[in-house]
């Protein structure tokens, strides 16, 4: 049962001398401490609240912000936001860092990381090196002027980008990217569209700040469109948010003909389309962009730390201006812009032979090694749906069974349970092939039909 707290009377009014967001949120956090505001009271809206105390709405979008990361108050759509009760308001765990709980050093192969193999990565030490003998390095150390992107990369990713955007800017990685947008364009209690299964940093991001995800169903090619349309008339979301190829975890590319089915479904719809394009360079499927049909709504993100290394912290982001000058001008308060020195470090292995070499070979090593996994599966009678990229999406009948069943064997998987983005889901695990080395396929591939067969044992209570 919930109460109601409706304009005018909040409580709020006649007390807040400080009618900042700082100053709103401390209140409002006061009065829920005190038991003036029960759990499970209604709290007005931004709107609502932004008229009586006569700020922005955007004063109290970004105290209500705080106070939803926080647990003490809880977004429900379009129900409305709420006190949050004691269980809510306690700290817990994201999933991302769930998936990261166990000590690696305890298992011999690890299939949970989700990362490339470091041995498949072009060699920094080369490109900064040249850099060094070039006198680069002296020339971007020291200014704080000049353009966020180098001029020079955005002329190389310009020439293969999925669309024609109006802006550029480079960010510190694709997760910095998304949060960045979704802190820019999304409002608390907002729809946001999201595959399912999902990335689990885009959830944990979402919850962060408030946004309600709404998962979507995937096949091989990506989203299906017909849950996408629906999702768009009892929704109303502001944002789709999605992985247009070797989607993490299933390994799913949109098609061409994909794309023309959602951006069918999305045409009438006024949202931003955010698609984060992880595995540049590995992956296989060329690169489609719900873009080419809807460049106006949709920013595009590639990153290279897949492909080039986690530790680059690059990525790059193109899309509408209307979308990204209000990123680019809040980071110009904040870190202002990604190190330029690391931005000519990827230049030069765009174009070094031998770095595009060592990234075409790495791809190639990948799909070997992920077919060479699904093969052996498919030997002992288990189908894994086909991917592109360096992660399989194994189904077990029962997720925390064949965790153990593998452990046992010293095996690390990634549980799928922080991938989905409901409570009801069907059993999975998350596994990354990247460093599976050919002497381990044939054990691990018996491992994983054990595992995938394993059902939970409960201890039989005797009857007095």
């Amino acid at each position: 049962m919930t109460t109601e707290l409706g304009p005018p009377d909040t409580g709020l009014t006649g007390t807040l001398d400080d009618r900042s967001a700082a100053g709103i949120a401390a209140a409002v956090s006061r009065r829920i401490r005190s038991g003036a505001l029960a759990p499970g009271t209604r709290l007005p809206t931004v709107r609502e609240l932004a008229r009586e105390l006569k700020v922005s709405p955007a004063t109290v979008n970004q105290a209500w912000r705080a106070l939803a990361a926080t647990g003490a108050i809880v977004a429900r759509g379009r129900a409305g936001t709420f006190v949050g009760t004691a269980a809510q308001a306690a700290p817990v765990a994201g999933r991302y860092q769930r998936l990261h709980s166990q000590s690696d050093n305890t298992f011999r192969i690890d299939l949970s990381r989700g990362t490339p193999d470091p041995a498949l990565l072009p060699d920094l030490t080369a490109a900064l090196r040249v850099l060094a003998r070039e006198d680069a390095i002296d020339d971007l150390s020291a200014t704080y002027l000049g353009e966020a992107v180098l001029p020079d990369l955005e002329t190389t990713v310009r020439a293969d980008w999925p669309l024609r955007p109006e802006r550029f800017t480079v960010v510190d990685g694709a997760l910095d990217a998304v949060d960045r947008l979704l802190n820019a364009h999304i409002r608390l209690g907002d729809a946001v569209l999201v595959e399912n299964p999902c990335f689990p940093p885009f959830l944990d991001l979402l919850s962060r700040i408030g946004a309600r995800a709404v998962p979507v169903g995937m096949d091989e090619s990506g989203l299906l469109p017909e849950q996408v349309a629906d999702a768009l008339t009892r929704y109303g979301p502001a944002a789709l948010l999605l992985q247009p190829r070797a989607q993490n975890p299933t390994g799913a590319s949109m098609t061409a003909r994909r794309v023309r089915e959602l951006t069918d479904a999305l045409a009438g719809a006024p949202i931003l389309i955010i698609e984060d394009d992880h595995s540049d360079g590995i992956a296989h499927t060329p690169v489609r962009s719900l873009g080419s049909r809807l460049p106006t709504r949709t920013v595009h993100i590639r990153s290279y730390s897949k492909s080039h290394g986690a530790d680059l912290r690059l990525a790059v982001v193109g899309g509408p201006a209307a979308y990204l000058d209000p990123v680019i001008e809040r980071r110009m308060l904040g870190p202002g812009w990604s190190s330029r020195l690391l931005q000519r470090v990827l230049l030069h292995m765009l174009a070094d032979d031998t770095a595009r070499a060592t990234v075409a070979d790495a791809r190639t090593t990948y799909r070997v090694r992920a077919t060479a996994l699904r093969k052996a599966l498919s030997r002992l009678g288990i189908h894994v749906s086909p991917g592109d990229g360096i992660n399989l999406w194994f189904p077990v009948a029962d997720e925390n069974a064949a965790m153990i069943s593998l452990a046992a064997a010293g095996i690390k998987a990634a549980p799928g349970g922080p991938f989905e983005v409901t409570d009801h889901h069907t059993d999975h695990l998350r596994l990354t092939v990247a460093a599976l080395r050919d002497s381990e396929i044939a054990e691990v591939a018996n491992r994983l039909a054990t595992a995938a067969a394993a059902l939970p044992t409960y201890r039989r209570i005797r009857r007095a």
